[in-house]
């Protein structure tokens, strides 16, 4: 049974870091990604047809990208994880007293008497040694475990929600006016995005804000630049 939390009304935000890095990375990848490839083509030409066929091929390409990445990364973690919490298990097995010893030296390396270390660990280690020494020697938190799935789900859905929203914006756009509306919608999204992820992950808002606009801003600066440098007029 879990136990109620000091102040139910003001959650820890260390509990998200899971899938608010996937969220806040896919939704943000998305959007600059999706609509710097815009910008760069529709400097390149004026056409709407290859400006629209380019930002579909990017949301289904990074979407697909961004999941897969994410999951291959965090099953590489998950793996590294479930390598040493193995390890620790070995140990407790072959050399018990040893690492009842490490964990009494971490708690006085905390600050406690050497004597209180001693009991603490024991205690500890009574009622379950393996978890203590996952959480206090590895530093792993079961709230803070490895979620491959969770991860690429998170990812892939949000690149695929605020990518659609300068693709949207490039179909809707009057026709020659695709390059300044992208540009003008990427940025403002980009500000609520930035925004939302500072709120929810309890990071001062006008920083969060202006370093998620402003690496987008640089990045649509770019790729218009290489359009407009290579681009081709018939």
């Amino acid at each position: 049974m879990p136990r109620p939390s000091a102040h139910p009304d003001d959650p820890h935000y260390v509990h998200r870091t899971g899938w608010l890095r996937a969220a806040v990375l896919g939704a943000n990848d998305g959007v600059v990604s999706v609509s710097s490839l815009i910008i760069g083509v529709a400097a390149a030409t004026p056409e709407a047809g290859p400006v629209l066929v380019a930002g579909v091929a990017g949301l289904v390409a990074g979407a697909m990208s961004m999941a897969a990445g994410e999951f291959i990364s965090v099953s590489s973690q998950a793996d590294s994880e479930a390598a040493d919490i193995r390890r620790e298990q070995q140990a407790l097995v072959d050399m018990p007293e040893h690492e009842l010893q490490e964990l009494a030296a971490i708690y006085e390396g905390r600050g406690l008497t050497p004597q209180t270390a001693l009991t603490v660990a024991r205690e500890l280690s009574a009622k379950d040694p393996l978890g203590a020494h996952v959480r206090d020697e590895l530093g792993l938190a079961e709230h803070l475990a490895a979620r491959p799935l969770q991860a690429a789900m998170a990812s892939g859905a949000t690149f695929s929600a605020a990518a659609a929203i300068p693709l949207v914006a490039a179909w809707l756009a009057p026709a020659g006016a695709i390059l300044p509306v992208v540009v003008a919608v990427s940025i403002i999204t980009l500000a609520v995005l930035g925004a939302l992820g500072a709120k929810a992950g309890g990071a001062p808002l006008l920083r969060a804000t202006l370093r998620v606009v402003g690496w987008g801003i640089f990045a649509m600066a770019v790729t218009a630049a290489i359009g407009s440098l290579f681009g081709v007029s018939v």
